[in-house]
């Protein structure tokens, strides 16, 4: 299956492209909207500020709100939060996602820990989803200053804790939309050694059997 990565100007594509070749898809890297609309899966990755982001996403934005109806899509860190209906990253009101998954983005509260989280944490699967199997309770990679809250229970699949022993926060570390063709990983598989490629290739069998 080919699997197309979406280059915004914030990805870290050679990484993403080595992990998913690994996992066994072909990999084409692309901005551009029409080959958005026509591909079998598309991978959403991003490093760094959520409104630099939508900004860089902004000529791409349409064609992947129109792809996230039929079309499997795996957002990664920044990329899954610019999957959600807003994030308070940024100057003055909320900035405005591409509100394919219903939740916000909030800031880890002050004296939770180090803030980035940074570095390995488990994943708690709370709700089945075919790119989760067989994840539940491993450790996988981590950096972000931000994570998703999601409406209501349903858009979470699985929670990370942070912030000591008592956990302090829970967050949403892999989410997805009502029909299960958009999902998001706030951590990053293609860093997270045997867990993440187990991540990868569960996207790349479900993209081809959707």
């Amino acid at each position: 299956m080919e699997v197309r990565i979406v280059d915004y100007g914030l990805g870290n594509l050679r990484s993403v492209t080595r992990g998913l070749e690994r996992a066994g898809a072909s990999v084409e890297v692309t901005d551009e909207p029409a080959e958005i609309d026509d591909a079998e899966a598309l991978v959403l990755p991003g490093v760094g500020a959520f409104e630099e982001g939508m900004e860089g996403a902004s000529e791409v934005r349409d064609a992947l709100v129109d792809a996230a109806e039929d079309t499997p899509l795996l957002g990664v860190c920044l990329g899954m939060q610019m999957l959600m209906t807003e994030s308070e990253e940024g100057e003055g009101d909320a900035a405005e996602g591409l509100g394919l998954v219903e939740g916000r983005v909030v800031r880890f509260p002050d004296g939770v820990g180090k803030v980035p989280h940074m570095g390995w944490n488990t994943v708690d699967v709370e709700n089945d989803h075919p790119v989760v199997e067989g994840v539940d309770g491993e450790h996988v990679y981590f950096v972000h200053s931000y994570y998703a809250t999601t409406e209501d229970g349903e858009e979470t699949v699985a929670e990370t804790g942070y912030g000591g022993e008592d956990d302090t926060v829970r967050f949403s570390s892999v989410v997805t939309n009502r029909r299960g063709n958009v999902v998001g990983t706030q951590f990053h598989p293609e860093k997270s050694g045997v867990a993440g490629l187990r991540v990868l290739r569960n996207f790349v069998e479900f993209g081809s059997g959707y």
